[in-house]
């Protein structure tokens, strides 16, 4: 199995998007993987999202995840944590302080990203 389990995957999943590796999120993620972007609260399809990371329209320059948990349901799992955030999109540079739920499936014996979404963190 490439990711033995659902928080190798999600490693491997900021590892990518620190990277703008697009072919690598490829394999990470379900082909109806759809992400719901955390600064818009847009719903963001997997060709999209691999356009706009392998494009360089959509680049991470710092990704720290913190209080990752992970919970098992047979072939699924929830990963929910907290990230601190920054890149640019475009030319614009943002950053984001967010709570997040990521839901891995197992396919094909391997751990697969379908569904992502991020939650902004306001104040403390």
């Amino acid at each position: 199995m490439d990711q033995p389990d659902p928080a190798s995957a999600d490693r491997g999943f900021f590892r990518a998007l620190l990277a703008g590796d697009a072919r690598r999120l490829d394999r990470l993620l379900a082909e109806d993987f759809v992400l719901i972007d955390v600064m818009s609260g847009s719903l963001i399809e997997k060709r999209t999202f691999l356009e706009l990371v392998g494009g360089a329209q959509l680049r991470f320059e710092t990704i720290e995840p913190a209080e990752v948990r992970v919970r098992h349901y047979g072939t699924a799992a929830v990963v929910t944590g907290r990230t601190e955030m920054a890149g640019r999109f475009g030319e614009a540079p943002f950053a984001a302080r967010s709570r997040y739920t990521h839901v891995y499936a197992e396919i094909d014996r391997r751990w697969r990203l379908a569904s992502a979404q991020g939650t902004p963190i306001s104040g403390d």
